[in-house]
């Protein structure tokens, strides 16, 4: 957005015939532009996409002249925050909902990094619920501080060169920052979570420092091909989001990189300004791509979008814009209305709650809960845990077990992304052993608490070892998680989609 302006994709298409249900009754809605023949065409850009990337963009393809996703932007501090407004404002969720990984605020490294966890947490929470991703990043100026400043800043078109010029200090800035979000991203991926990811929005403007620049196109296949051949970022879907244009903003056509490196075209409208000539010119460019709303303000007529304007695919409010430029009557209108699609209509139309009941045929570790601190006896509760990553606090983890003095033992399967070294870290409170392919690699069977324990060893790709993890609970608060970092992969808790039942 301006200065001035403070996703899991199931693995069904959507079914046409449940889909048209969903149409209003305004009459007919427009050709969307786009044949058959044209939407069967559209592959993503990346060559190597992951099957979930592929489905996504299938999926907005077809949905083209049909209706419209839902969208709900959040900011890095508080990723859930509008998101959860918009479904106590309408009673539903966005289907897409949006994250912010730039930080503005002036946050410390440690701060930043704790965020944007947090954002990479929610994120995959979001697509496991049967819900769509997409990613925003306000990058400030490499090598400057994360404030709002360095991101707004003026830039010459000289300054610039310098960034996307290898070998120039600005160059290795611009790498360095880019390296370490592509480690969040990564963790998407590894996740299995598809990303609609708008990096450099609003480059026709001359708002931020990569705005306005003749060499636009420079910066983004820069970034694309660091992410896509040396990151390896398969769940990016690349959304190229210009403003609309305008007095302070240029031709679309000027910024375009082409579409060899663009799979979705936005535009960011604001003040309700939804002119046809936004539409259309967009429109030409996109061809068959998808195009959306990338963000606005007021939240757009249905009723106007499906007469004249029925080919975006997507829109997303900016944050708190959500409240503050719409009534809750507007809110809910919008949210009500049969042409607009929530995440409630998108799961009840493809039948599949989301992608957690999928994963929890396979995926996950076997755990038996018993009543004392040392494991023996008859377990009191066997289930299945998605992952471990507990805080129960001073609370028990089940009826019939004990809030103090109890004991968990976890086994299964664990199946690394890449071949390497890998170090497991487990913070318990309070004692914990883990064996990862029948190695005993943490030992910690005592009285602790704040503090992490680790172990490491060299794993092969694709290659299920064994995993048991044990651990018990003294007295106080208590609480459990498992995380691993790897080739690749910055530490993160152990995903689902790595887990597996003995």
């Amino acid at each position: 957005m301006k200065p001035s302006r403070n996703f899991r994709l199931l693995t069904t298409l959507f079914p046409v015939l449940l889909l048209l249900s969903l149409l209003p009754s305004w009459g007919d809605v427009p050709d969307s532009g786009a044949s058959p023949e044209d939407k069967a065409a559209i592959v993503p850009v990346n060559p190597s996409a992951s099957p979930e990337a592929r489905r996504l963009l299938q999926y907005l393809t077809d949905l083209s002249g049909q209706g419209i996703i839902s969208g709900q932007h959040d900011y890095l501090e508080s990723p859930d925050e509008f998101n959860n407004k918009l479904k106590s404002a309408s009673g539903k969720y966005a289907l897409l909902h949006g994250y912010e990984l730039g930080a503005l605020n002036h946050q410390s490294a440690k701060t930043i990094a704790i965020q944007r966890q947090a954002v990479v947490n929610s994120a995959i929470k979001w697509y496991e619920g049967g819900g769509i991703v997409a990613m925003t990043f306000h990058q400030n100026l490499p090598g400057t501080s994360p404030v709002w400043s360095n991101v707004s800043m003026k830039l010459s078109q000289e300054q610039f060169n310098a960034y996307v010029t290898p070998g120039t200090p600005q160059y290795t800035s611009l790498i360095a920052e880019l390296d370490d979000i592509a480690g969040y991203l990564g963790e998407l991926r590894d996740a299995g979570v598809p990303v609609l990811w708008r990096p450099y929005h609003e480059m026709n403007g001359d708002w931020f420092w990569w705005g306005n620049k003749n060499n636009f196109a420079a910066l983004w296949n820069l970034v694309y091909d660091r992410f896509t051949h040396i990151h390896k970022l398969n769940n990016l879907l690349w959304v190229w989001n210009p403003n609309a244009p305008g007095p302070t903003a240029g031709p679309y056509r000027d910024y375009y990189p082409g579409p060899g490196t663009v799979d979705v075209l936005a535009a960011d409208i604001y003040n309700n300004d939804y002119q046809q000539a936004y539409y259309d010119d967009l429109l030409k460019l996109a061809g068959s791509k998808p195009i959306g709303i990338g963000e606005s303000g007021e939240l757009p007529d249905p009723k106007l979008l499906s007469k004249t304007q029925s080919r975006w695919v997507y829109m997303m409010t900016w944050g708190k814009m959500l409240t503050g430029n719409n009534s809750a009557g507007q809110i809910q209108s919008f949210m009500g209305s049969p042409y607009t699609i929530s995440r409630d209509d998108y799961i009840r139309t493809v039948g599949i709650a989301s992608v957690s009941e999928k994963l929890t045929a396979t995926n996950g570790l076997s755990g038996a809960y018993f009543n004392n601190a040392e494991l023996v006896g008859k377990p009191v509760l066997l289930r299945q845990d998605s992952v471990i990553d507990f805080n129960w606090h001073g609370g028990s983890p089940a009826a019939g077990i004990g809030s103090d003095t109890f004991s968990v033992r976890w086994k299964g399967k664990i199946k690394p992304p890449s071949s390497g070294d890998y170090t497991f870290s487990v913070s318990a409170d309070d004692g914990v052993r883990l064996w990862v392919g029948g190695k005993l690699i943490i030992d910690s069977w005592e009285n602790r608490s704040g503090m992490d324990r680790t172990g490491s060893m060299k794993l092969r790709k694709d290659t299920l070892y064994d995993i048991k993890v044990e651990y018990y609970e003294n007295r106080g608060d208590a609480s459990i998680s498992l995380k691993w970092a790897g080739p690749h992969l910055k530490e993160a808790v152990v995903p689902q989609n790595a887990l597996f039942l003995p």
